[in-house]
């Protein structure tokens, strides 16, 4: 047996995403989210989905693309959480299985999308507007507040992981890269082989982030310092047009991860996904691989992909 991980192969048009107790695959028209109940049974559903980069060549375009993906896979993400948290719900009375009402996931929804807008760059150019005056220059502005966007993001990863109660679902993480890449190798998708392959993964969500924050920089870097209230509302009209461009580059970065000066800029992302994933135990890997695998019965993603070609964050 080789020392260290074992590295993929190729680079597979598969994703997904770490939820309560569980993992979500997602291939290129399905996805499925494989979730260990409290009995310990595993609980699968699979949905499938219409690319929306298929409906009009215009959604195809860089950039609009990135957005287009974001877009679905926030969608896909939400309600494979909402799968996972209604599979841990049983009634106290009965045992009966409970649901979480659809109005509070869109709540949830909302709150989320409105603190990560407020947190990551709305109070980042309010701190640094506070010494607009003292900064002397448009590029010295626009570096500070990149550099203090980048450092709140980095601190707030640092912070949930070390959150206790998460430390499963960061485990769980762990086991969707490490059932990827087995995926990708050409290995045989089993918990023991899945487990010599790496934890870290080139098109993570994690890595996609830190993409975001940095590439706002040089976004923002051409608008200069008007009033307060146009900054705030470039900020904010702006996070698309970061997010496709961030898009392109871990589209890039993925199929291009061979490149030994890719994995060298890469490096600070792969990095900071030791704090987002953890080493999974071979039952979390079993159920990382039963998403996967219910996704491959359903479509051949590489096939898919070929009909026209679309990136997954993983």
């Amino acid at each position: 047996m080789s020392e260290g991980p074992l590295p993929a192969g190729r680079d597979a048009p598969i994703g997904g995403q770490a939820v309560l107790e569980g993992v979500m695959m997602r291939g290129v028209g399905t996805w499925s989210v494989a979730v260990r109940k409290p009995d310990g049974e595993v609980e699968i559903t699979t949905r499938t989905i219409e690319p929306w980069g298929r409906r009009h060549r215009l959604l195809r375009w860089p950039v609009i693309r990135g957005m287009v993906a974001l877009a679905e896979s926030l969608g896909i993400g939400f309600r494979a959480l909402s799968i996972s948290a209604d599979a841990q719900l049983v009634g106290e009375a009965d045992g009966e299985e409970e649901e979480i009402g659809g109005f509070a996931w869109v709540m949830t929804i909302v709150l989320s999308m409105l603190a990560a807008v407020t947190l990551f760059f709305l109070v980042p150019v309010g701190l640094t507007s506070i010494f607009k005056d003292q900064l002397g220059s448009a590029v010295v502005f626009w570096l500070v507040e990149g550099l203090l966007r980048t450092a709140i993001f980095i601190g707030y990863i640092v912070m949930l992981s070390r959150v206790h109660d998460l430390r499963r679902v960061f485990e769980y993480h762990g086991a969707e890269h490490k059932a990827i890449s087995c995926h990708e190798a050409g290995d045989e998708l089993r918990p023991e082989r899945a487990a010599l392959y790496p934890r870290l993964h080139p098109r993570c969500g994690t890595s996609f982030l830190l993409i975001v924050m940095v590439l706002a920089i040089f976004v923002f870097a051409p608008i200069g310092l008007p009033e307060w209230y146009w900054l705030f509302a470039s900020r904010v009209i702006g996070i698309p047009v970061v997010a496709g461009l961030s898009y392109e580059v871990i589209r890039w970065a993925g199929r291009n991860s061979g490149r030994t000066w890719v994995r060298t800029v890469m490096w600070p992302g792969m990095a900071l996904q030791n704090l987002t994933t953890r080493e999974p135990d071979e039952s979390q890997l079993a159920v990382a691989i039963s998403a996967l695998e219910a996704v491959l019965e359903v479509e051949d993603p590489e096939a898919e992909a070929g009909l026209e070609p679309i990136e997954i964050v993983a």
